[in-house]
Parts: structure tokens; C-alpha cells; sequence
């Protein structure tokens, strides 16, 4: 179902060789030719989770672009010596709603807070004159049950997209397009925290600090209370993880000598 990218692995999850650009490239590419693909972005909190969890581990590898969203990720490929950059949510969103009066692409807006996707369109309507925002819907935060998702796929389908973005918290964005794969035979593409940026809900990092690898500090002084947890006590983990996932090779072809019996 999917196609094959070039790929590295960051503890088990396939990380795809790209940056903004080849990525936004794809995914015009796939316009109008109704195949149904999902595209997540990682960092290191949501490749813990998947690490740690068979079930998102397995989606993983059935999302077409893994792309790689935290500097970590982007630093572990350059060490393997791959061209890669950050490709973030938010940057990859924006950049292919600008060029859609180019490209023809359709898009519908799913996540976010009442109101937040329906200011996102009103933002990129006018940044990006003819451009076709055909639907948005914001879906409550308990579990849908089975007629409401059902009108919401009906409402998708019956508005053209060629693109439905996700904006909801990892992995639940993750699980919701996987679960609907076989129901939405189009694009579905999970962007985080991307509404509430472009929306102006929520202040981004300056952009020194994106390109440091610091934008998580800025969201930990913005959000301690939220993502203390993610940044203090996730990421020194996967650090130790993938120190030890580096040298591991090593280990395996010079193993440590037996001491002989006496």
C-alpha cells in the first residue's frame, strides 16, 4: 500500500530521508490518485511511545513517511551520514498550504479546540488567495462513537480533499489515521500542535531556537506542567536508549572474551 522511502531506524521505528521540501513534493504527488496514506512526524517523546507500545510500533511502519521532527532524530541521520533536516509539522503544513493554488491540492482541517481550524482556514485563505479549504471539524475529546465517526468520514469524502491534517496530540493522531485507512481512500497527514501555531493559540520559538535544536525548551517554559515529564524524564531516556542501540553493533562483532576455567 505504501511506498518505499529511503529509511533509517531510531529504535525501531523507520525514520524517512527527507526535509520540507521532498516531502511537500511527495505528497502533490499524490494528489487525485485516491490511495489511502498517512504521515506522522516523530520526536523523541512519540518514538518512546511507539518503542514501548507493540501496537504503535506496528502503525508506524504502516505510515507511508515517518518524518523526522525533532532535532535528535535529524542528528542521529546526519551521523549516519544521510541527507536529512528537520521536517516539523508546523513547517511542512504551512509550506504546502501556501503553494496549494499551485499544486490544486484540496485540504480539510481535522483537531484542534472549538474554533481553532476554522481561524487556521481564515489565516490561509488569506496568506494564500485561492486556495480550497473544503471542510474543517473539531471532534470532541472523548471517544466518537460509531455514527459519529461515520459522518464525519461521509463529511470528509463529500468534500473532495485530497488532504485531511490531523491536529491532535501523538499517538492519538497517529491511532485516528490508522484506523481509517481503510475508510478514507486519501492523504491524512498528523501535525501536532501545527493548528494552534498558525492559529496564533500558541506561541512557536523564536526561530534561533528552531534551529538550535532548543524549540523543546521554549515549549517546556511555555508548558512545564504539560511536558515536564516529556522533556526531563523521556528525552535523557531515549538518549541512554540509542547510546546503547549505537554501540550495540560493536558489542556484536567484538564480543568480550571468556575468561578460560582454571
Amino acid at each position: 500500500m505504501t511506498e518505499k522511502f529511503a529509511t533509517y531506524d531510531v529504535l525501531g521505528v523507520p525514520i524517512s530521508v527527507v526535509n520540507v521540501e521532498s516531502a511537500a513534493f511527495e505528497i502533490a504527488g499524490w494528489k487525485h490518485d485516491r490511495r489511502a496514506r498517512s504521515v506522522g512526524v516523530r520526536e523523541v517523546a512519540s518514538i518512546m511511545a511507539m518503542r514501548q507500545t507493540p501496537e504503535l510500533l506496528a502503525i508506524s511502519h504502516r505510515t507511508t513517511m515517518n518524518l523526522p521532527d525533532g532535532m535528535p532524530l535529524v542528528w542521529i541521520g546526519k551521523l549516519f551520514g544521510l541527507p536529512v533536516s528537520r521536517t516539523c509539522g508546523p513547517d511542512l503544513f504551512e509550506k504546502v498550504m501556501l503553494e496549494s493554488p499551485r499544486t490544486g491540492l484540496k485540504h480539510f482541517l481535522f483537531g484542534g479546540k472549538e474554533g481553532v481550524a476554522e481561524k487556521v482556514a481564515d489565516v490561509f485563505r488569506a496568506r494564500a488567495p485561492g486556495i480550497e479549504i473544503v471542510g474543517t471539524y473539531c471532534p470532541p475529546f472523548r471517544q466518537m462513537t460509531e455514527s459519529e465517526d461515520a459522518a464525519v468520514v461521509e463529511m470528509i469524502l463529500q468534500s473532495g480533499a485530497d488532504i485531511v491534517w490531523v491536529g491532535m496530540s501523538s499517538p492519538k493522531q497517529d491511532i485516528w489515521m490508522d484506523t481509517h485507512l481503510d475508510r478514507l481512500p486519501l492523504c491524512m497527514i498528523g501535525v501536532g500542535a501545527a493548528f494552534d501555531f498558525h492559529s496564533g493559540a500558541v506561541r512557536r520559538a523564536p526561530q534561533w531556537m528552531q534551529k538550535a535544536g532548543l524549540e523543546w525548551l521554549h515549549r517546556l517554559i511555555t508548558e512545564p506542567r504539560r511536558l515536564w515529564r516529556r522533556y526531563l524524564v523521556m528525552a535523557p531516556k531515549f538518549i541512554w536508549l540509542m547510546i546503547f542501540d549505537l554501540i550495540r553493533p560493536v558489542t556484536k562483532i567484538y564480543p568480550k572474551r571468556k575468561e578460560p576455567r582454571k
